[in-house]
């Protein structure tokens, strides 16, 4: 593969961003404007019902791009993506037609059966379904999974959460998010204008594999030296995040410790006109959100495979032989120390950013 240049490939592009508005969009949009402020144009598909909101949308999420993006910036154009609606097709609209059933009885009936359908396909959550959808628009034909560990440090941090499933000693393939929209840049710009397709899995677990057990240590020893404070004030005590290998068995313990009370709670505050209510649904809030959480990560935690870099490697090769380019579009998850990265960066940034 010949020696590539970046930075130099955006300029006078114009480049269509599909989920401008999402995570990585967002990153993308920044690195494009900060690297190359000639870039020509930027194309944001934005989802939004009308217009209007949809430019009120990009004036919302634009402030996160930061003052960099705003110094010098090319012409932009929205793209709206207008929800509409879709008919069921077979035995269930036959059905909802002869009881001449109301629009909201459709619309619950359209997402049951799209939950259904799409956890057929392999697509556990909504977000894994429309990153499916994106790359099937794309003419992708493997599909990348990817999700966000946020969540769990979050609940971890409010107390919502003391122990999840898992094998500690498991890896998980995790990789930052500007590595990530590195690499897509460095591919974009080594394959402009190629027919062949080439498959390239941005990972960490082959060249710089991390357990579970590092980020439950990272966790707990950021949180000791950063104690949260509750809401009146007092300083939230640290422990240890307890995990349950088995998922059965973290079934059984989150039935017996929590579900059965609930129910017992529930009984007695019908008896007392309300009483209990508050605490009842607090406890119940906790409870729902720590099984949405096995819900959204079971596909993963227990996913023992590794992915193939090898194209991925033979990219940063090419890379290497332009050493200002390498160091501003890293992508090689060998340079990462995860201990560092978890208590000095993704933590601190979650609590930052992401804690409310």
């Amino acid at each position: 593969m010949e020696s590539i240049r970046i930075a130099e490939f955006f300029k006078n592009k114009s480049i269509l961003v599909t989920g401008s508005t999402g995570f990585l969009g967002k990153i993308f949009v920044e690195k494009v404007l900060r690297v190359q402020p000639e870039v020509k144009k930027l194309f944001l598909l934005v989802r939004a019902g009308d217009a209007t909101s949809a430019n009120q949308r990009v004036q919302t999420e634009r402030t996160d791009l930061g003052e960099v993006s705003h110094a010098e910036r090319p012409q932009g154009r929205l793209l709206l993506g207008h929800r509409s609606r879709t008919k069921l097709g077979g035995r269930e609209e036959e059905e909802l037609r002869a009881e001449d059933a109301p629009e909201e009885a459709e619309k619950l009936a359209m997402k049951e059966l799209g939950i259904r359908r799409a956890k057929l396909f392999g697509w556990p959550n909504t977000y894994v379904f429309t990153k499916a959808m994106g790359e099937m628009l794309l003419d992708t034909r493997e599909a990348i999974c990817r999700w966000t560990i946020d969540s769990v440090i979050i609940g971890y941090a409010k107390g919502k959460i003391t122990c999840f499933f898992g094998d500690l000693d498991n890896i998980m393939d995790v990789v930052p998010g500007d590595m990530v929209v590195n690499a897509m840049m460095a591919t974009m710009a080594a394959h402009s204008g190629q027919q062949a397709e080439l498959v390239y899995h941005m990972s960490s677990s082959v060249r710089n594999p991390v357990t579970y057990a590092t980020l439950e240590h990272c966790g707990f020893r950021y949180f000791l030296a950063n104690p949260r404070v509750g809401r009146d004030g007092s300083v939230m005590p640290t422990k240890k995040l307890r995990f349950i290998k088995s998922m059965v068995v973290f079934r059984v313990f989150m039935t017996l410790r929590y579900k059965l009370p609930l129910e017992v709670m529930h009984l007695v505050n019908l008896l007392s006109c309300g009483l209990l209510a508050r605490g009842y649904n607090e406890l119940n809030r906790k409870y729902n959100f720590m099984m949405y959480l096995v819900d959204l990560y079971k596909p993963y935690v227990y996913f023992d495979g590794c992915f193939d870099d090898l194209n991925m490697e033979r990219l940063r090769m090419a890379m290497k032989k332009d050493d200002a380019e390498a160091r501003m579009f890293d992508f090689d998850p060998k340079h990462i120390d995860w201990e560092d990265y978890f208590c000095s960066i993704h933590i601190p940034g979650v609590m930052k950013y992401a804690f409310k």
